[in-house]
């Protein structure tokens, strides 16, 4: 209904509610449309709903809210807000359940009786005034009294922040960490300069930016916003995989996300691409590279400056280390193969088969080679091999993969210590590796399994620490998915004209042969149907109804399998989802399998946050790398069980799969996320006992033949595939559409030999 001013008809002055918030029920992490209880000081217990923008508000805080009086029909009388603030509590007793709520770091209910107790009324001038006082308080010594204060002065800057960002909709782990970004000059930075947060602050993306720069006001068509629109298309198609974008393809997508003229756009990307006076690096580097499926007409490709520069150090590290005359392991130039192999079968108690064997002659050859093959081909026993004979000549021999889990099954494997890539370096804060070309690793032979989910810039950092003569072995099954980052380094090591020698494994073994589980993986790849009768290890469930079948996928994975194969539901069997989003996306069925693995007990501490709840016993997933986190950063992918959660010191710990505890703040919670289901990409790496695997026409556009094939050869025992024929034929049918935006085998081909080795 159109609004005519000046009509006191038609104008309604919203009405005011004050009380104190109880709990909230329900919160939009990406809107902050929130539904709460309040407590509004009527007496009897009686709690009233209200809903609509309570971003930031804290359980335990008395607010004053306006907004509108309004029904639901299942749910009665609610109060709809459009705006709050926060008011402190004028008695003794709001005094102490607003201190004890958790919301003051340091503050449990224990504490927060002593204190009222003592200080009464005058409790919050004491904080906000005279700190140091809190000593008075038995039990509360000058370490915990300064931290109560630093607490308090932080919580008040965050509200300041808050209060501004609220015109914006930005959730509070948002502001809170725009704040421990930038201190007191937050604000100034949110008004003048809103694109540096895209930049600077985890969790903001261009689109957050972008509102925040509207609403202070920086024009439609300013070459900053154009500039950075550019720049987040970029890091767009990078999150999609691509190292760079054809030009003309960039500038379309910039003029369809920025709706402003091409023209502008063209202009803006020139200025991007100069190199600035200071010797700063430009915004993006472009340069003529062969098109797409080795199209005769080259492209002029634009990258982002990292990723140009990585993929020119990459293919110059490669280069040089299949060049260099020095070699660390002499011993295998010359040596007796015959005799060799024979006192490998002595050592194993098993024959290797010709390819294989040419895999182990490569290895212990080649300066840098490649093994692929699928699942029950003998690639492990190809590595452990290569190890055992590496190993006999007292060669110095360093195991790594890109996850923790993949590492972990490198060192059952080879009975030899294994690590991930990012421990094996010592990645720093800033991404920074302790180990790199000035600084080699000590190893004459470097083994990475799992090398289909090495992406560029891991890859460029991996093969800069290689020492030259040293042998460099990459692990990885081709067809799977390619890695989350952006790159396909695998794909572009083995593509046609290669330096890089390699060997594919094709034969499948026949104790590989009567797994459901290794047959069905290969009939996916060549583009069969799956076999789905009279197998011991691999099953389908027809459901063709999507949200029934994530409902089905639940009690499979919580219930059924435990039930017959005597399987612990957290730790060994885990849902692989095609997607996040959708009724049998990995975003509900955490909710579900959360409710049925790990429901909400009184006895059970637990911790709402955005729109997620976190319990002791959930099975959660780092999804950030964090340098700064634990021992050696945590990194995007690591999963863990949380195992403490303390309301006062407001913090929970997580048990990882590498057995390391780690601590995390209740305002980091949004770098943990549910990991009962995972997204089938995100699953690269691991392997399970048992994979259940909801396949459903909801998924439609993402279902592809690697997708499924992935899936499926993470299970080391047991598949499950819930939902329809059709969904199945779709994903075994659809092969991957087009290869992904890179140029690293054109430049191992030498044409391009810039040796940039940054």
């Amino acid at each position: 209904m159109a609004h005519q001013e000046g009509n006191p008809a038609t104008e309604r002055k919203l009405a005011v509610l004050e009380g104190v918030l109880e709990r909230i029920t329900y919160a939009n992490e990406e809107n902050g449309y929130t539904v709460a209880r309040v407590d509004t000081g009527r007496g009897g217990g009686d709690l009233l709903t209200v809903v609509g923008a309570l971003l930031g508000a804290q359980v335990g805080e008395s607010l004053r809210m306006e907004g509108r009086w309004g029904s639901h029909p299942q749910y009665g009388r609610q109060f709809h807000v459009e705006n709050y603030t926060t008011v402190l509590p004028a008695t003794v007793q709001g005094i102490r359940r607003y201190l004890g709520s958790g919301l003051v770091k340091g503050i449990g209910p224990v504490f927060a009786d002593r204190i009222t107790q003592h200080f009464g009324l005058d409790t919050l001038r004491v904080i906000e005034e005279e700190p140091k006082r809190l000593v008075e308080v038995p039990g509360l010594g000058p370490k915990r009294t300064r931290k109560i204060a630093d607490a308090w002065e932080e919580q008040k800057a965050i509200k300041e922040v808050m209060l501004f960002l609220q015109t914006v909709e930005v959730s509070t782990s948002i502001a809170v960490r725009i704040y421990k970004k930038y201190g007191d000059a937050s604000v100034s930075v949110v008004k003048e300069q809103p694109y540096r947060l895209a930049a600077d602050v985890w969790g903001i993306g261009f689109l957050t930016a972008d509102k925040i720069a509207q609403s202070v006001g920086i024009p439609h068509d300013s070459p900053e916003r154009v500039k950075a629109g550019l720049q987040y298309a970029l890091s767009q198609s990078a999150d999609q995989g691509h190292c760079f974008l054809p030009e003309e393809r960039l500038i379309a997508d910039a003029v369809k996300l920025l709706q402003v003229d091409t023209g502008l756009v063209i202009e803006c990307l020139a200025e991007l691409g100069q190199v600035p006076e200071e010797g700063a690096d430009p915004g993006v580097v472009r340069e003529k590279v062969p098109g797409p499926e080795g199209d005769s007409e080259p492209v002029s490709a634009v990258y982002l400056v990292p990723f140009h520069r990585a993929e020119l150090s990459l293919s110059a590290q490669l280069l040089r280390l299949l060049r260099t005359e020095q070699d660390r392991m002499p011993a295998f130039r010359d040596v007796d193969w015959g005799r060799a192999l024979g006192w490998l079968r002595g050592r194993t108690g098993a024959e290797l088969a010709p390819e294989q064997e040419a895999a182990v002659r490569l290895a212990l050859t080649e300066k840098v080679a490649v093994l692929t093959g699928g699942p029950g081909c003998g690639k492990s026993f190809t590595v452990r091999s290569i190890v055992e004979l590496a190993r006999a000549k007292r060669a110095k021999v360093l195991l790594a993969a890109p996850t923790g889990r993949a590492a972990k099954r490198l060192a059952e494997l080879t009975g030899a210590e294994a690590s991930t890539v990012h421990r094996l370096l010592e990645l720093k804060p800033g991404g920074d590796a302790a180990y790199d070309r000035d600084r080699p690793l000590d190893a004459d032979l470097v083994v990475v399994d799992e090398a289909s989910m090495l992406d560029l810039l891991l890859a460029n950092k991996l093969v800069k620490a290689v020492p030259p003569g040293a042998h460099l072995l990459f692990v990885g099954d081709v067809d799977q998915l390619p890695s989350v980052g952006a790159g396909e380094v695998l794909r572009d090591l083995l593509a046609d004209g290669s330096p890089v020698p390699a060997v594919r494994l094709t034969r499948v073994f026949r104790q590989a042969q009567q797994s459901g589980v290794v047959t069905n993986a290969h009939r996916i790849n060549a583009g069969q149907h799956p076999l789905t009768d009279g197998l011991k290890d691999f099953f389908l469930f027809v459901e063709d109804d999507t949200e029934a079948a994530g409902r089905l996928t639940v009690e499979v994975a919580a219930q059924r399998i435990p039930a017959k194969f005597g399987l612990d539901p957290r730790r060994d069997v885990q849902v692989l989802a095609p997607m996040h989003r959708g009724p049998a996306g990995a975003g509900a069925l955490n909710g579900l399998l959360q409710q049925a693995i790990t429901p909400g007990r009184p006895d059970v501490p637990e911790k709402r946050f955005g729109g997620r709840v976190f319990r002791v016993g959930d099975k959660v997933t780092q999804i950030r790398n964090n340098y700064e986190k634990g021992k050696n950063g945590v990194f995007n992918g690591t999963v863990g069980v949380v195992t403490s959660l303390d309301p006062v010191d407001q913090r929970l710990t997580v048990l990882t799969d590498e057995d390391e505890e780690v601590p995390y703040e209740f305002d980091e919670l949004d770098e943990l996320a549910h990991a009962y289901a995972v997204t089938i990409h995100r699953s690269q790496g691991s392997e399970y006992p048992a994979v259940v695997i909801p396949v459903t026409t909801g998924a439609w556009m993402m279902l592809q033949r690697n997708l499924l094939y992935t899936a499926v050869t993470r299970a080391k025992r047991l598949v499950v595939l819930v939902g329809s024929r059709k969904a199945i034929g779709q994903a075994v049918r659809t092969v991957s559409a087009g290869r992904r935006c890179t140029a690293l085998d054109f430049r191992l081909l030498g044409k391009n030999d810039r040796s940039n080795e940054s």
